[in-house]
């Protein structure tokens, strides 16, 4: 079997135009297929050149493989089952700026450069004033776009067309607004001078976004029947779901620039994230949110269980069209298709989705992803939502740590798990629920003063308790 390289398989030269920090299993999956894609349909002509940020040098199997890596693409679409196998060649390099910065620092000076991508984990948009040195590495993410940027700026005088376009892929809201502050705050730091701030306000373009896609990443249990497939050895191969969304909030010029929607990739231009991102939280998050602690007491482990059994199949279903789309303001067709495509993703027969990882954390997800539909529909209808209110009960009930003889292994924070102990073991019903919807510290209100809310969970406690 052949190893993958350019010395094996086609590698396309074509003029580098976007640079993508981070080079994790998403953006191979995500961004990196799709600009391959656009590249093949001749809507796209550019390359891309990967930016490792935190290691210390440049991944070796990309450098073996010359940057080429497949992407296989499983689960349903439309209720057929997608099974693809496709080559990404559309990276040019790799490199890091810890293994030379000087070099680093050149990438600035691309001619034909025009978009940053990245994917630096939530936590990569920051700004540290420690990092006060930008003659060495900088530290941060946003440190070391800031002296790539300054360098072109130099480089090309100011030239007003060599501004970049930024396009952010981390999971954190505003994510485009947060990098440029970051980076505005770095150039006042290191005093670049108020024309460098003023070309970057002016000429760079920073775009919120929202981005979905499940992308599992290297196909370890089937690797070797897809190596078959390919003919190659492929070290870096990744899995992801045929399900893709980019919403990108920009002006129209980025998407004369950066075209994917042209190549048929569900990527969408818009003025506004707001509902496309409650939309995602909403329906998707809180799909998963409002079904994990009902179906994990009925003894279920997985989504594609949780989708494929009869009574939790029907409360999930029902939960989504009947109680959280009415709550929602935006299309009822757009909606109901983003719904629909979200139960087929659950149910993708490739990816082995734990229940019990998706309940991390579940207080805070609740509050963010289950209760504003909760009190939404309330306030829109007049009475409570009964399979939310449903969930919620399940979610004390789970948070109890123990049902039907069976430890369950609890994550989240120490405070809160304390709390649900203490809830517990207080000898009445009525008791636990009220206190525990009382904390509002958990819920961002006092849930126990929601007129007829705590009576209804109360009794959906006693008969999760009773099962």
């Amino acid at each position: 079997m052949r190893l993958l390289s350019a010395a094996t398989a086609t590698k396309k030269e074509r003029p580098i135009k976007i640079l993508q920090f981070g080079n994790g299993n998403f953006l191979r999956g995500f961004t990196d297929l799709m600009v391959d894609e656009a590249n093949e349909k001749g809507v796209f002509d550019g390359n891309i050149h990967v930016v490792q940020v935190h290691s210390p040098a440049a991944d070796p199997q990309m450098l073996a493989q010359d940057s080429l890596f497949h992407v296989v693409i499983r689960g349903l679409k439309d209720g057929k089952k997608v099974d693809e196998v496709k080559l990404v060649n559309c990276i040019t390099g790799i490199s890091s700026p810890n293994e030379n910065y000087k070099n680093y620092l050149k990438l600035g000076e691309l001619e034909e450069l025009r978009l940053m991508v990245s994917n630096t984990t939530e936590a990569g948009i920051q700004f540290d004033s420690k990092d006060s040195e930008p003659k060495e590495v900088p530290t941060t993410f946003p440190g070391k776009v800031t002296a790539l940027l300054h360098h072109r700026f130099l480089h090309f005088n100011g030239d007003p067309s060599k501004g970049i376009i930024f396009i952010p892929c981390e999971l954190i809201e505003n994510n485009g607004e947060n990098l440029k502050s970051c980076i505005i705050q770095y150039a006042s730091l290191w005093k670049l001078g108020k024309e460098f701030s003023s070309w970057v306000e002016q000429h760079c373009i920073f775009c919120n976004t929202l981005v979905d896609r499940i992308v599992p990443g290297f196909p370890k249990g089937s690797i070797k029947e897809i190596q078959e497939r390919t003919g190659y050895e492929d070290k870096l191969t990744v899995m992801a779901e045929p399900f893709h969304f980019w919403a990108i909030q920009a002006p129209d010029r980025v998407k004369e620039e950066f075209p994917l929607d042209k190549a048929g990739l569900d990527v969408l231009f818009v003025k506004d994230l707001t509902p496309y991102r409650t939309r995602k939280v909403r329906i998707l998050n809180g799909g998963h949110s409002s079904m994990v602690p009902y179906a994990y007491l009925s003894g279920i482990r997985t989504v594609r269980e949780a989708v494929e059994d009869p009574v939790i199949g029907k409360f999930m279903r029902e939960v989504i069209f009947d109680e959280i789309i009415p709550t929602l303001d935006m299309p009822q067709d757009e909606l109901e298709k983003f719904a629909n495509d979200v139960l087929e993703r659950f149910a993708n027969p490739f990816i082995h989705h734990e229940l019990i990882s998706i309940a991390l954390n579940s207080i805070s997800k609740f509050k963010v992803r289950v209760l504003p539909s909760l009190l939404e529909y309330q306030a829109k209808h007049g009475n409570w939502p009964p399979l939310l209110v449903k969930s919620l009960a399940a979610l004390l009930v789970f948070y109890k740590g123990e049902f039907n003889g069976e430890t369950i292994p609890l994550k989240d924070d120490p405070t809160i798990l304390a709390f649900f102990k203490n809830a517990w073991k207080i000898e009445s019903i009525e008791e636990t629920v009220n206190t525990l919807l009382a904390e509002s510290k958990f819920w961002g209100l006092d849930l126990s003063k929601q007129k007829g809310l705590t009576e209804i969970v109360i009794q959906e406690v006693k008969t999760l308790l009773s099962i």
